[in-house]
């Protein structure tokens, strides 16, 4: 029996490898697409990119792929594998069984949709005309309603969109911990509003040629520990990290001349979803567990090092010479302490993407709870961009003047990813948590960002959630790394104590 299961392991892993080798292939396409690839051969990249995932997909609900399943899934079998192709398994049986359950003749029909929806997303956001959009939406919902039916669901019919993006996460843990968040932040934010104690901001806008910017941005990738050897940067208009695997992990930044923000604070963001994906355990390249564990752990790692290692005071005591070195001398005059609170900054926006660190979490609770209202029936999308301009005033004390700066802004949902949005908020919360396990390790943690000495930082993220990949569901580093569950008092204690502080109220 044993020497059976083991040759079918070997088998399994073989074919697994098979079509991980297909995702990096596709990967690349997908990064070279995006970083300036020639327009004249957009349909011909398109044709392959659509003939290698088509491959991909046969390939995960397949017969053969039935088979492994049936034997390496049985009891008998499982206490000959290894713990890395017990959880293989376990991951392609839920992508077999996802994709089994949606008729492909729906998916097809949907994927047409997703395609022509975007475009149209495009015009009415431009118009700022929701009725133009409304017919598109509302198929998508009815398209996501229709598959939840296929799938099944855990209680709430939104835990199952919430599951492709954060496993094991569902609708009752994050009411509870948006909901604290939410009333902890709507007084603070007002606070920081009213104060009279406010940053100096005009030097933030002053001319940085885009060559000097890259050349900062190189330096800082390199300070925190982002390897050059198995990466790049590349310039795009939406910045974004790619992990093609452990060994080639790029990242892409944008360059505004009149805001140097934009690429300073987004290329340590992208380069810490890059320190995620260069640490996953070379054991697992080859396999379906090597990529991040959930869309929110991704994100609390890319926050972490914005947020917590980026806009640390000690942080800009080592690199504020750096900076100007760099610069065009904007900076000559402006003391530490003035430029520390410029770039912190908090001030309340319509656009999610332009928020600051203290109001963004309003922005995808607000678009939390109308996705998961839409799921459950409780409104339709004609009541959507009503919903938003009142919660928009509710918790931000701002209201949309056109639909283009309110309920049309993004274009999540043009794609159908309901379920996408929490997963932003949950990231910051979860790096909020995982900062304040690693300070209880390493009490010296100001001191080593002070200094550049980030190893004993990386090595502890590496430790505690990098190698595992997808080997670890989120609430599990959660639990491990913290003792509890998703909490978000360590994030209002961080937000509470930076902006009280700053704005003096």
């Amino acid at each position: 029996m044993s020497e059976r299961i083991k040759k079918v392991e070997r088998d399994f892993l073989a074919y697994t490898k098979k079509m991980e080798d297909y995702g990096q292939a596709l990967s690349l396409l997908a990064w070279d697409a995006r970083t300036g690839a020639p327009k004249k051969g957009i349909q011909q990249r398109s044709e392959v990119i659509g003939t290698l995932s088509s491959e991909l997909f046969q390939l995960s609900t397949s017969e053969e792929m039935a088979s492994f399943l049936g034997e390496l899934r049985e009891e008998g079998a499982k206490e000959h594998l290894s713990e890395i192709t017990l959880k293989s398994v376990e991951q392609c049986h839920k992508e077999f069984e996802r994709n089994l359950k949606i008729p492909k003749d729906e998916y097809k029909e949907y994927v047409m949709l997703q395609s022509q929806s975007e475009s149209i997303w495009e015009e009415a956001k431009d118009k700022a005309d929701f009725e133009m959009f409304k017919p598109n939406l509302e198929k998508l919902v009815e398209f996501k309603k229709r598959f939840v039916g296929y799938l099944g669901h855990n209680g709430n019919p939104y835990n199952t969109l919430l599951d492709d993006y954060e496993p094991g996460v569902f609708v009752d843990t994050i009411d509870k911990v948006f909901g604290e968040l939410r009333d902890q932040l709507i007084p603070l934010v007002k606070g920081v509003t009213e104060s009279s104690h406010q940053p100096k901001t005009d030097f933030l806008f002053k001319s940085f040629p885009r060559e000097a910017q890259q050349a900062l941005s190189k330096d800082i990738l390199k300070e925190i520990g982002y390897d050059f050897g198995a990466g790049r940067l590349d310039e795009t208009v939406h910045p974004f990290a790619i992990g093609i695997n452990p060994n080639d992990v790029r990242v892409t930044t944008k360059y505004n001349e009149s805001d140097f923000r934009v690429a300073l604070f987004g290329t340590i963001h992208e380069g810490g979803h890059a320190l995620y994906e260069q640490n996953i355990s070379q054991d697992l390249i080859g396999t379906p567990l090597c990529d991040g564990t959930s869309m929110g752990i991704h994100e609390s790692q890319s926050l972490f090092w914005e947020k917590f290692v980026g806009k640390n005071f000690g942080f800009w005591e080592r690199n504020y010479d750096l900076l100007k070195k760099h610069s065009s001398g904007q900076f000559d005059d402006v003391p530490l302490e003035d430029f520390y609170f410029a770039v912190n900054q908090s001030k309340r926006s319509l656009i999610r993407i332009e928020s600051d660190e203290l109001t963004y979490c309003l922005h995808i609770i607000l678009r939390y709870e109308l996705e998961k209202a839409l799921m459950q029936g409780d409104i339709e999308v004609r009541d959507l961009p009503g919903l938003w301009n009142e919660k928009m005033e509710e918790y931000l004390g701002i209201r949309p003047s056109h639909d283009g700066e309110g309920v049309l802004q993004d274009v999540h949902w043009s794609f159908g990813a309901f379920g996408y949005f929490p997963s932003y908020a949950l990231g910051y919360i979860y790096s909020a948590q995982l900062k304040e396990a690693l300070v209880s390790d390493l009490p010296q943690f100001d001191e080593l960002i002070r200094t550049g000495e980030y190893a004993p930082i990386q090595s502890w993220m590496t430790e505690n959630v990098h190698q595992f990949g997808k080997m670890k569901k989120p609430a599990d580093i959660i639990k491990d790394t913290t003792g509890g569950g998703i909490d978000s008092k360590p994030l209002v204690r961080y937000l509470e104590e930076k902006y009280r502080r700053l704005y003096k109220f």
